[in-house]
C-alpha cells in the first residue's frame, strides 16, 4: 500500500502533459490488452477500448465484462491504476481551468483577437464606454488596460483585461494594440491634479503612436488649455473633460433647454442619434445631400469636423467627406442600406 500511495504522489507532481501522455497509453495499452485476453468477449479494438474508458470512469454499463481469469485480473488492475490515473487527470484539467480563470481575473493573459476595443485607464467613464460599445456592437471585443488588480468587468466574456502600464510597450502588445481597431485613453481618475492626469495621457498616447501609428486613437483631456501639448503626436480624436461639463452646466443655467439637447444625442433612451452615412454618387453639392436626407427624415449636420456646411449647400462634396446626420436608427438604417433590426 505504502508503493502504491508513493506513486500516486509522484503521478500527482507530474506536468499536466506528462499525465496526458502517461493517460493516454495506460488506456492504449489496457484496450490492446483485453482485446488479446479476450478476442472472442470483445470482438474487435474499439470495443475493448470502449470497455477500458467506461471502467476507468466507474460507469460500468455491463454490457461487456471480463470473462476468464486474466481478464478480470486486467479488471482488477484498472480499478487500482485505471480510477486513480484518471482522476489524478481530471483534478489536472481542472486545476488548468482554475489558473486560467486567475491568471485572466489578474490580467496576466495576453489578448490574441484582433479588430478590438482598447480601453485604456478605469473608471466610471470607462464603464459607461464598455456599456456603449457593447449596447451599439454586442459582440465587440474589448480590451481593458489599467494596474488595477482585478479583472473589473469579470461577467462579461468578450471584455478582457490586462494588467500593467499602459505606457510601456509590452503592456500594449498584451493587449494587441496593433491589430487593434481603436483605441480610447481615459483621464486617470486617480491623479487630482489636472495637468498631472493630462500628462499622463500624454504619455500613453505618445506610446500608441509610437508602436501603432495607424489606430484610431480617441483621448480624454481634463483641461481644454492642454491640448496645444497634443499637437506634436497622432490623435484623432479630443474628448474634453472638466471644462465641457463645466461649460455645458453654465450652458444650462443661462439658456433652458441647452443641456436636453446634447443629453438626447449623447443617451441610449432617446432615438436620435448621430451616424456617418456614405455619400451617394447622385449628390454632387451639400444641397443635393441635405435635401435628399431631409426627405428620408434626417438632417445633415456636418462633414467631418466642419458644422457650417449649412452655409455650403452650393459647394460640391469634396472626395474624402464624411458626412454625419441626426436621425433615428430605423431612419439611418435605411438610408444606409443596412438591414432594420
Amino acid at each position: 500500500m505504502h508503493f502504491f500511495l508513493r506513486l500516486l504522489v509522484r503521478t500527482m507532481r507530474f506536468k499536466n502533459t506528462s499525465i496526458a501522455l502517461t493517460a493516454a497509453l495506460f488506456i492504449l495499452f489496457s484496450a490492446s490488452a483485453a482485446f488479446l485476453l479476450e478476442p472472442g468477449t470483445f470482438r474487435n479494438w474499439f470495443n475493448s477500448l470502449y470497455w477500458v474508458l467506461t471502467t476507468m470512469s466507474t460507469v460500468g454499463y455491463g454490457d461487456y465484462y471480463a470473462k476468464t481469469a486474466l481478464g478480470k485480473m486486467l479488471t482488477i488492475f484498472l480499478y487500482i491504476f485505471g480510477i486513480g490515473l484518471l482522476s489524478v487527470l481530471i483534478g489536472k484539467v481542472l486545476d488548468s481551468i482554475a489558473f486560467i480563470q486567475r491568471q485572466r481575473e489578474a490580467g496576466l493573459l495576453s489578448f490574441q483577437g484582433k479588430d478590438h476595443f482598447i480601453i485604456i485607464n478605469w473608471g466610471k467613464k470607462a464603464q459607461y464606454a464598455v456599456e456603449e460599445i457593447l449596447a451599439r456592437l454586442p459582440d465587440a471585443q474589448i480590451v481593458i488596460v489599467d494596474e488595477i488588480d482585478r479583472h473589473p468587468m469579470q461577467r462579461h466574456s468578450n471584455v478582457h483585461f490586462i494588467c500593467g502600464d499602459a505606457s510601456a510597450e509590452e503592456t500594449l502588445e498584451e493587449a494587441g494594440l496593433k491589430t487593434a481597431r481603436a483605441a480610447i485613453v481615459f483621464a486617470d481618475a486617480r491623479i487630482e491634479e489636472a495637468a498631472l492626469a493630462d500628462g499622463k495621457t500624454l504619455l500613453i498616447a505618445s506610446s500608441l503612436e509610437r508602436i501603432a501609428p495607424d489606430i484610431h486613437t480617441t483621448v480624454e483631456i481634463i483641461q481644454e488649455k492642454n491640448i496645444q501639448n497634443f499637437r506634436y503626436i497622432k490623435v484623432n480624436e479630443f474628448v474634453l473633460s472638466y471644462d465641457a461639463i463645466s461649460r455645458l452646466a453654465a450652458r444650462a443655467a443661462m439658456k433652458e433647454g441647452n443641456a436636453d439637447i446634447f443629453n438626447q444625442l449623447l443617451s441610449r433612451q432617446h432615438g436620435d442619434d448621430i451616424y456617418e452615412v456614405p455619400v451617394r454618387s447622385e449628390w454632387l453639392t451639400y444641397g443635393d445631400a441635405f435635401n435628399d436626407l431631409l426627405e428620408r427624415g434626417a438632417t445633415l449636420i456636418a462633414d467631418r469636423n466642419d458644422l457650417g456646411i449649412n452655409r455650403k449647400l452650393r459647394e460640391p462634396i469634396p472626395a474624402g467627406a464624411k458626412l454625419y446626420i441626426v436621425a433615428d436608427e430605423a431612419t439611418y438604417r435605411a438610408i444606409a442600406g443596412k438591414p432594420v433590426v
